[in-house]
């Protein structure tokens, strides 16, 4: 689409929603969340009353002190994790870097192999790529046309190299869990000391997670994705994995990664993630059948259509859909004007006019991949939600399809691909 007809339907955007008669339905909770009333109400004195510095010693800081220990108990609950394995972060994305960076540094001496999966977050892609340029070796595993990784393709890849591995739990456009448990007791079974990390920033709160029953070294969780505040996030270390501080200069988080805590935001995360534990069975069950009405009612009313994902190992809330003849930035804003707000993918990449590495990587082919809607789900999300977006769409999808050149010429195929 051209830059003049974006910005033009972006005008009409505005004025539709400006004049405050358009309800909003927000379906792209796979990129963030509202914050719960019940986070914020947790965080407010720390802003204001509760100010204090958790590495002082006098009453303010001991206030804030206690609070961070009881957020890292809270969310160390959340996976299954001891409470000093927990490391607060700024987010998912530091986490992920932490993971990498500071496993190889620790390891180097041990080799210079990291195995990796070609559909990660890119916190973990450029990564890999940046370490690339350090000299390390770095395997990128295919996936099926579902996107799920053949364990023993990592038992293949492992070599006397090998110091780290990093599979993400479930991917964050298409929702395809990864087997974590078997490719862990593949890799230990390998080599006890490499090390495995998984980006659970997806997964922690949405579905069950326990870092032992995973079998993993290393975890990463982001509170944003959790009805928590943007901006922190945390790191599972297993005891006794060796890895590298990320920042230096004071004694915070066991001296592994300082800096003056974001005390608000880790007691906001603290309560997103005890909300999340109670919570969790039931919106697993709600959302999983909000997904499956969505999910059916678009593949039976819209011809040209593909699922993009394992149809039934994928998050709860995730809905991919891939649509032939159109781009996915026309069917956002034609759905933004309905106020419908949804995502073609990652939020991280979301200004990139390429196409998704990860429905590459699953084997579809440019063009198609260009046509990608991402519908994720959440707690404030109703029936109501689904069937008002089942009642628009598909006149937009074929609004677009009779503007495009492509569907005029298409050729007498099976109606889903």
């Amino acid at each position: 689409m051209h830059k003049q007809q974006l910005a033009n339907m972006a005008g009409l955007i505005r004025t539709n929603i400006g004049d405050g008669k358009l309800k909003r339905t927000y379906l792209d909770n796979a990129a963030t969340t509202p914050v719960r009333s019940e986070v914020l109400e947790a965080m407010l004195p720390y802003f204001t009353q509760k100010f204090g510095n958790a590495s002082t010693i006098y009453s303010y800081g001991r206030e804030a002190k206690e609070a961070l220990e009881e957020s890292r108990k809270n969310v160390a609950q959340l996976i299954g994790a001891n409470t000093e394995e927990i490391f607060f972060t700024s987010g998912g994305t530091e986490s992920d870097n932490w993971a990498l960076r500071g496993a190889v540094s620790a390891n180097v001496k041990k080799g210079k192999h990291v195995i990796t999966s070609s559909v990660e977050h890119h916190a973990v892609l450029y990564t890999c790529r940046d370490l690339e340029k350090q000299g390390f070796k770095i395997t990128y595993l295919p996936v099926d046309k579902d996107g799920l990784i053949n364990v023993k393709d990592v038992a293949d890849a492992i070599t006397d190299e090998t110091i780290l591995v990093s599979i993400m739990h479930a991917n964050n456009e298409i929702g395809t869990i990864q087997p974590i448990n078997e490719i862990a007791k593949i890799i230990k079974q390998k080599n006890p000391e490499i090390i495995f990390h998984t980006d659970a920033v997806q997964t922690a709160g949405k579905i069950p997670v326990n870092v032992n029953n995973l079998g993993v070294d290393l975890l990463s969780m982001s509170a944003h994705k959790i009805y928590g505040p943007k901006g922190v996030g945390a790191l599972y270390i297993r005891k006794g994995t060796r890895i590298a501080p990320f920042m230096t200069g004071g004694a915070q988080e066991s001296s592994r990664r300082a800096g003056t805590e974001n005390i608000a935001g880790i007691v906001g995360f603290g309560k997103a993630a005890e909300l999340a534990e109670c919570e969790q069975q039931e919106q697993y069950e709600r959302l999983t059948l909000l997904r499956d009405r969505l999910m059916q009612g678009i593949l039976n009313t819209i011809p040209y259509t593909r699922l993009n994902g394992h149809p039934t190992l994928r998050l709860p809330h995730n809905v991919n859909i891939s649509f032939e003849f159109i781009e996915g930035e026309s069917i956002l804003l034609n759905l933004d004007m309905k106020g419908i707000c949804a995502s073609s993918g990652s939020a991280c990449t979301s200004g990139s006019l390429d196409p998704s590495h990860v429905l590459l990587a699953i084997g579809l082919p440019h063009e198609i991949a260009h046509g990608s809607l991402r519908l994720t789900l959440g707690r404030e999300n109703s029936e109501e939600d689904v069937d008002y977006v089942l009642e628009v769409l598909p006149s937009i999808i074929n609004k677009l399809r009779q503007m495009s050149p492509l569907f005029a010429k298409r050729k007498e195929q099976p109606k889903n691909v």
